[in-house]
This record gives structure tokens, C-alpha cells and sequence, in this order.
């Protein structure tokens, strides 16, 4: 791989409940050689996209296989933003370009069904938060500016183009 990053393409879903709290998992892994400690950041469900695997396809198979919730490609909204986060993971670069879609009005006890070697190692918790309480957690979130992107969201069916987020 030499000096270049490996690119990996990201589906996410900004998962919603019915009063506007958002689904987020917890980061403990830096490295499966180490045992994960406490949570690094929060983030949303999703994850890599496979060789020729839709954006959308891809989001709806990541929530099935991470939280256990099924739905149809369709009912995502979105895109809705976009991030690139370039970062080491295992001591390899990782290019990460992540598309974010959102889905409302969610009703579901998280139950993961079909997690990697990774995500069983990392042991990963779950939590619905509001935007006030991420505002004042303290804790690290991706995006980096959650808190003030989810009121945008939460007003309403996402009509214009995705957003560069951080």
C-alpha cells in the first residue's frame, strides 16, 4: 500500500426516532491488538461499501447487519451529507468518503445481527441522544459538528443538495 491511504467508500444513516433523538454507536477500537477501552467518539450506523454495491443498498444492509433494523433502500432521504475523514486505524491509513442518508421516525431496540470479527472485539454500546445533549457531553462525535447539523434535519423532509460536513 506504500504512502497512499486506502480509500474506502462509507454508507451512514442518520437513524431518527419519532421525538428527534438520534442513534449513535460508540467507538472503543484503535487497533484489534489492543483491548478497546473507553468510548473514543459517537458515531452513526454504517459502514463500508462493497465492490459494486449502490450508496443506498449498502446503508439499508449496514443497519440490518448492526442494529437488526430492515428497510426498504426508498425510505432513506438523502443524500444528505457528505465527510471525508482520513485517519489511522491498525497502523493503515484509512480514506474514509462518507455519504450520510437519514431515516425518521424510527421505533427500534438495537439488536445487532450480523457484526464483523471488528465490531464483536470492540464491544461497541448504543445511545439515542438528543442534539442539546451531544452540545453538552463533552464527548467526540462524527460528524464533528452533529450537534449543530441535527436541528437542520429534524425540521423536515431533506430537499436540497448533500452538505460538506466535518
Amino acid at each position: 500500500m506504500g504512502d497512499r491511504a486506502w480509500v474506502r467508500p462509507t454508507a451512514r444513516v442518520v437513524v431518527l426516532d419519532p421525538s428527534g433523538r438520534v442513534l449513535l454507536l460508540g467507538a472503543r477500537l484503535t487497533d484489534p491488538a489492543v483491548p478497546p477501552g473507553d468510548v473514543l467518539f459517537w458515531y452513526t450506523p454504517g459502514g463500508g461499501v462493497e465492490d459494486g454495491e449502490a450508496l443506498r443498498v449498502a446503508a439499508v444492509r449496514e443497519l440490518a447487519e448492526e442494529i437488526g433494523l430492515d428497510v426498504d433502500p426508498a425510505a432513506l432521504e438523502g443524500p444528505v451529507w457528505l465527510r471525508r475523514h482520513v485517519g489511522p486505524f491498525a497502523g493503515v491509513e484509512i480514506d474514509s468518503r462518507e455519504t450520510f442518508f437519514v431515516l425518521r421516525d424510527v421505533v427500534h431496540e438495537v439488536a445487532p445481527r450480523e457484526l464483523t470479527e471488528l465490531e464483536l472485539l470492540g464491544d461497541e454500546p448504543h445511545r439515542w441522544w438528543t442534539a442539546e445533549e451531544i452540545a453538552r457531553s463533552g464527548q467526540s462525535f462524527a460528524p464533528s459538528d452533529l450537534a449543530a447539523l441535527l436541528p437542520e434535519l429534524l425540521t423536515g423532509p431533506w430537499t436540497g443538495p448533500p452538505r460538506i460536513v466535518t
